[in-house]
């Protein structure tokens, strides 16, 4: 999606309705939610492709131009009549958002679009041999069930790593899926239970809760100021997080998903991945706005951190 910013100042209020008038001084495009994903593995140096739908339009095009100038493949990103480019404009006066103005489809893609999307990524697994594959639910009807089943289904037969952020519709559909990475929020929320502690043997629990429905291999859960959670088999702990000066959480899931996708992907172990996962996560929360991660500022964190 795109994120659009405007920034300006307010002298009066509209005759019109009692609303303030913003005088417009400057205006940003960002690349948001899925993108941002993208765009962090872009940060690190990996070779990186966006699949989607988007609609056929300037924003859409103005977004791929973005992906293109960032290193990010958009050869298997496809437009489409039947959509909008999801934009999300934010309004800012005083250091205040004062409106957001959200355009977009949400509904579910259409079979002729859904149809294609599949196609495209059978294209990219016979093209690109990708080594992962992450799905970055947002819940705007992209990944619909029959795209999330024929994908990993897909990557299961080529044996491509798969990784997913879900959201709550979808939160079940992701059978077989190699790492599942909800957060507190959507577990509790997905297997309606509260926890009375939050301790390994409870998120154990969690886990065979979760695999019961999933079948999948990893279980890795963010914990916001807590820290983590990952489990493969009988493996598992709670990593706490690392003291920040916190400054903006928007993002962080993205740039967690990214980095643990890319660690489990080259190391195959679960501890590391969530370690610098979880240290990459705090990182980007201490700058203002949704950021990438730097590869280098990771790197020195990490060898001051871990063992």
């Amino acid at each position: 999606m795109l994120d659009t910013y405007m920034w300006g100042k307010v002298d009066r209020i509209s005759p019109e309705a009692p609303v303030p008038i913003v005088s417009l001084e400057k205006k940003e495009y960002r690349i948001g939610g899925a993108g941002n994903v993208a765009l962090n593995i872009a940060s690190l140096e990996a070779k990186i492709s966006v699949l989607s739908v988007m609609g056929n339009d300037d924003d859409g095009k103005h977004l791929k131009k973005m992906f293109e100038d960032a290193g990010i493949n958009t050869e298997f990103l496809l437009s489409s009549q039947n959509r909008i480019t999801t934009n999300k404009v934010r309004i800012i006066s005083r250091n205040q958002q004062m409106m957001r103005l959200d355009n977009e489809i949400t509904k579910d893609l259409g079979y002729e679009d859904e149809n294609r999307l599949i196609l495209a990524v059978q294209n990219f697994v016979a093209q690109e041999r990708p080594d992962v594959i992450i799905f970055e639910d947002y819940n705007k009807g992209v990944l619909t069930e029959l795209v999330i089943r024929k994908v990993i289904d897909l990557c299961n037969k080529n044996g491509i790593i798969t990784a997913v952020d879900p959201k709550r519709k979808n939160f079940f559909a992701y059978k077989g899926v190699t790492i599942f990475k909800p957060n507190l929020k959507e577990v509790r929320e997905g297997l309606n239970i509260v926890p009375e502690e939050l301790n390994d043997a409870a998120f154990a629990e969690i886990h065979e809760a979760l695999e019961k429905q999933l079948s999948h291999e990893i279980s890795f859960i963010t914990l916001s100021e807590r820290g983590v959670f990952f489990q493969k088999g009988k493996d598992h702990k709670i990593l706490p997080s690392h003291l920040r000066n916190i400054a903006d959480v928007s993002g962080a899931g993205d740039t967690v998903i990214a980095v643990a996708a890319l660690v489990y992907a080259v190391t195959k172990d679960p501890h590391a991945m969530a370690e610098v996962a979880n240290i990459a996560g705090g990182l980007v929360c201490e700058e203002v706005g949704t950021v990438a991660i730097r590869k280098d500022k990771l790197l020195d964190e990490c060898n001051l951190l871990l063992d």
